[in-house]
């Protein structure tokens, strides 16, 4: 059993006042860990001279033991840098495949990967070789925010197969929050709060600050609509707009779809939606473009407005824009992000502008 969970509240205030001893993220929700998870305190980074005893033994162990190679193992140990890269820095020294795979990772302007290497899959290779290689190649996505092929890295290994388990479950978990994959960002986050003795702070409260967001998650309301819509913008920024994008945009359509109807069948009822704030929308126009983009209609109320602001955003219009975005002049497009956001709070509006300025990258025509 892991030690008993605090609830969210006091554990988020021991975390920003910097105290020590985190328990495990709260278990309102009837959050549950996944079976595999160990008792408490069972993982801990690696000292670093255990770990690089260990490299060094897998460094010679490729024959890689001449004057000027180990000149430079030591150099990369007499720095400062945490463990993880340091091993990571010698399995690139030893093996060519390694360094390559690390090099690509870490370039901003190398290519998304869209499958997991090979070499990472190889269950022939040593497993200090494989684990804390998937760990520093994870890493690297991450920053890049390439999650899917980093996750399915990390899914390869263990955590108590390398140097820095806390780091594994970190960048695990921050993958399977950015996918909208609760239920198992969950599970890793308390994870990494019971089991890691020596998660550095940063990572705990990052952890903790995810949890907190996944506890306001519901189910195809719009926050759900703005998060597959960052996901979509996501994917888009990598040049990833093929079948699997085109299956996130259509989620959206047909969740928009609903609210629509749901406002229709409101109207039908008593005549009004949303205490009379949501009249019927504008028709196309002979040329399919929507009717005066600058609309007089009140827009819907929505339930994304976290900041305070008043948060009015209405599907209907959002749809019909999107549908006919390519072939917009620029003058109406500007017209069309102004009628969308006038009533929005800062952080929603800068989102939505985004959003549609992806799209017209994503599809010019």
């Amino acid at each position: 059993m892991s030690r008993t969970r605090w609830f969210l509240a006091p554990a988020l205030a021991v975390a920003f006042l910097g105290g020590g001893g985190y328990a495990a993220v709260a278990a309102e929700g009837g959050t549950k860990p996944a079976k595999d998870v160990v008792s408490f305190g069972a993982l801990r980074c690696t000292p670093a001279e255990t770990a690089r005893s260990q490299a060094l033994d897998w460094l010679k162990g490729v024959g890689k033991a001449d004057d000027a190679t180990l000149k430079q193992f030591d150099a990369i140990w007499a720095s400062d840098r945490p463990t993880l890269d340091k091993v990571a820095d010698t399995l690139a020294l030893g093996d060519p495949q390694a360094k390559k795979l690390l090099d690509e990772a870490r370039d901003p302007a190398a290519v998304a990967p869209t499958t997991v290497p090979a070499i990472l899959k190889d269950a022939k290779k040593p497993a200090f070789y494989r684990a804390n290689l998937a760990v520093a190649y994870a890493k690297a996505l991450s920053a890049k925010r390439v999650y899917e092929e980093g996750l399915e890295a990390l899914k390869q290994v263990k955590a108590e197969q390398t140097v820095d388990p806390s780091s594994y479950l970190f960048h695990k978990a921050v993958a399977e929050h950015s996918l909208m994959l609760q239920k198992e960002a969950d599970a890793t986050i308390i994870r990494l709060l019971d089991d890691v003795v020596d998660a550095p702070e940063r990572h705990q409260r990052v952890a903790l600050l995810m949890h907190a967001d996944m506890q306001n998650w519901r189910e195809k309301d719009l926050g759900w609509i703005k998060r597959k819509m960052d996901n979509i913008e996501r994917r888009l920024d990598l040049a990833r707009g093929g079948p699997r994008t085109q299956k996130i945009q259509k989620e959206v359509v047909a969740r928009l779809d609903e609210l629509i109807k749901q406002l229709e069948n409101q109207q039908k009822g008593d005549g009004r939606a949303n205490d009379g704030n949501c009249p019927p929308g504008g028709q196309p126009g002979p040329s399919g473009l929507p009717r005066g983009i600058r609309s007089t209609r009140p827009a819907i109320e929505s339930a994304i407005a976290p900041e305070g602001g008043p948060g009015h955003v209405d599907p209907r219009r959002f749809k019909e824009i999107a549908e006919v975005w390519g072939k917009l002049p620029e003058r109406e497009r500007a017209r069309a992000v102004v009628e969308l956001t006038r009533d929005l709070p800062p952080r929603y509006r800068e989102y939505v502008e985004n959003y549609f300025r992806k799209l017209a990258e994503s599809n010019p025509k």
